[in-house]
């Protein structure tokens, strides 16, 4: 067996990361990485002691699950609750994030996003242009970078 890069790897661990997820409309995993060191995971699922999706349902409201929280939103979480700094920081997803997480990535200092599956909103990928924010696509084991050019506002 081949031993993975650290690509690989960090993606395998959000892979696992996202068997956690507790809303049954998609299972996310995200992991934020620092100089090879694991600083916060997260999983989408609903805000800590209450009720998951999975238990009483999900909450829609214009086609989206507002019960739970997603899992970006939830490893910047965990990092800020116990004061670890995600400034100049990786995270890997298991499909590209929202807009809602591409301004709290923003915010969060973290300047790579390394993600595999879709998520159809391309308003995130104008907010990561234009903030500079490198997006990596996880493709058949292997990176592809992505091309931001074309969601540039000086295009």
């Amino acid at each position: 067996m081949e031993r993975p890069s650290w690509d690989e790897y960090f993606m395998q661990v959000a892979f696992v990361v996202a068997t956690r997820a507790t809303c049954p409309r998609r299972s996310v995993g995200a992991v934020i990485v620092h100089d090879k060191r694991i600083l916060a995971t997260g999983y989408n699922g609903a805000p800590r002691g209450l009720a998951h999706c999975t238990e009483v349902g999900c909450h829609i409201v214009a086609g989206h699950c507002i019960r739970a929280l997603h899992a970006e939103q939830n490893a910047i979480l965990q990092a800020a609750l116990n004061g670890v700094s995600t400034r100049d920081a990786t995270i890997y997803v298991t499909c590209q994030p929202c807009n809602h997480c591409a301004k709290m990535i923003i915010n969060a200092g973290i300047e790579r996003v390394v993600f595999q599956g879709d998520y159809p909103d391309p308003f995130a990928l104008e907010l990561f242009a234009e903030a500079g924010v490198v997006l990596d696509r996880f493709v058949d084991g292997k990176l592809e970078p992505v091309d931001l050019t074309p969601y540039r506002p000086d295009r």
